[in-house]
């Protein structure tokens, strides 16, 4: 069995870095002249899909805009998984799970055994019940070569309420970061657990080398920039998926595959 990581280093050193979302917002939905319904939903993630999944290392789903449409939502996001897989694109699914003992590995089952319906490469996970309440994602990630990507400093202006308190070892954010460095030691050519740290931070009184993957949103529509992620990421930008979804998505249908293509290129020169 090939690991995440390596599975990951292998899509980005062949497609490049960018992990393009497909997050099917109302506005978009109206955008590509789509309704707000099961069936726009369906439309919009397949012909995403379609464009994206053949030329990209990663996708990315974010759930919560499928579950608004309740069980025939998911059931799309089931036909996304698929297709994305079909392109041959990895599927990081967007859901920032967190909880304890048998609820964590539930949603482990849920998402990280691949013989679930909603089985995917890597999902998102969020640590503030206490880094060890992860361990049952982790280790089922680890035995069906799955990665998780944990809540680190993330974009959003309320996240250093928490993640920039202080503890004995620096800050929550360090105590995140030092937790998944040990997960990735020795692994080679890249571990399984990343951490999520997003493209608008100041990110210079962090150590970001993790030897694992970098999840990066707030790229494009959020205000992150190409020369924020040297900025921010130094020498683990080698590592950074840069995650963009609207300003990718505003293509439109006819324009996302070349959108997708210029800005990969762009990142490619970038990060290298």
């Amino acid at each position: 069995m090939t690991s995440f990581g390596a599975r990951l280093h292998a899509a980005v050193q062949e497609r490049g870095p960018l992990c393009a979302g497909i997050d099917p917002h109302a506005s978009l939905l109206a955008d590509w002249g789509l309704a707000d319904d099961v069936a726009g939903l369906e439309r919009f993630a397949l012909a995403a899909a379609e464009a994206l999944a053949p030329r990209v290392a990663v996708v990315k789903p974010q759930s919560a805009f499928y579950e608004r449409f309740g069980s025939r939502g998911i059931a799309v996001l089931e036909r996304l998984v698929a297709a994305c897989r079909d392109g041959g694109a990895l599927v990081l699914l967007d859901v920032k799970r967190g909880d304890i003992g048998s609820t964590s590995q539930a949603y482990a089952d849920a998402y990280l055994d691949p013989s679930s319906p909603l089985g995917v490469d890597a999902i998102t996970a969020s640590p503030y019940l206490g880094f060890g309440s992860l361990t049952p994602m982790i280790d089922t990630a680890r035995r069906h070569g799955r990665g998780v990507f944990v809540l680190a400093l993330t974009s959003n202006k309320e996240g250093p309420e928490v993640q920039e308190a202080r503890t004995a070892r620096g800050t929550v954010a360090d105590d995140v970061l030092d937790h998944l460095r040990e997960l990735n030691r020795d692994a080679d050519p890249l571990g399984d657990f990343g951490a999520v740290v997003g493209a608008t931070i100041d990110g210079r009184d962090h150590r970001l080398d993790i030897n694992g993957p970098i999840l990066a949103p707030g790229y494009g529509a959020q205000g992150g920039t190409l020369a924020d992620l040297h900025r921010i990421f130094g020498a683990a930008a080698r590592h950074v998926l840069p995650s963009t979804s609207r300003e990718l998505l505003g293509a439109g249908p006819a324009g996302l595959a070349d959108a997708a293509d210029r800005l990969n290129d762009q990142l490619r020169e970038l990060l290298g």
